[in-house]
């Protein structure tokens, strides 16, 4: 995740730029901006996601992080290592679950969709369930889109 100072007055802070798109956490001091389009959109049910939104699963979008720049400060912005080689990112100031990042895959940052703009989140529609066999047991889905694990999943 490369951490860009905040953008300069009139440089179009606070817009998206073409083939890009903002969002930020729920105060608003944490403000980013990622490629479009996304690598990927999918609902994640693994109970590391489920934990750390605190919420039957997550709705992450798969991004080029070396396309991704911070534009706010990046003060407000923490880590944590939730496992060996991987990182989630949120705001110090209201808590906002915003990032994912492993050795997993190397070069992605996964966002989550709902920390993106409105206008934008609406357009982005997940095209899977990972980690099904983890899912929570009350979430009962009803879409078709598939479900499965990945292959080294245990």
């Amino acid at each position: 995740m490369s951490q860009q100072s905040p953008a300069p007055a009139g440089s179009g802070a606070g817009r998206a730029e073409a083939g890009s798109a903002e969002g930020g956490c729920l105060c608003g001091a944490v403000r980013y901006r990622v490629p479009l389009p996304p690598l990927w959109v999918a609902h994640c049910h693994c109970s590391m996601c489920r934990r750390a939104q605190g919420a039957g699963y997550v709705t992450w979008v798969g991004t080029d992080g070396e396309r991704f720049a911070l534009i706010s400060p990046a003060d407000t912005l923490r880590q944590y290592e939730s496992s060996p080689g991987a990182t989630r990112s949120f705001c110090s100031r209201c808590g906002t679950p915003l990032f994912f990042e492993s050795k997993r895959w190397p070069g992605e940052l996964h966002v989550t969709l709902a920390s993106l703009d409105p206008a934008v989140a609406a357009t982005l529609h997940p095209q899977m369930h990972a980690y099904w066999s983890s899912r929570a047991p009350w979430i009962e889905v009803g879409d078709d889109l598939p479900r499965g694990d990945p292959p080294d999943h245990g």
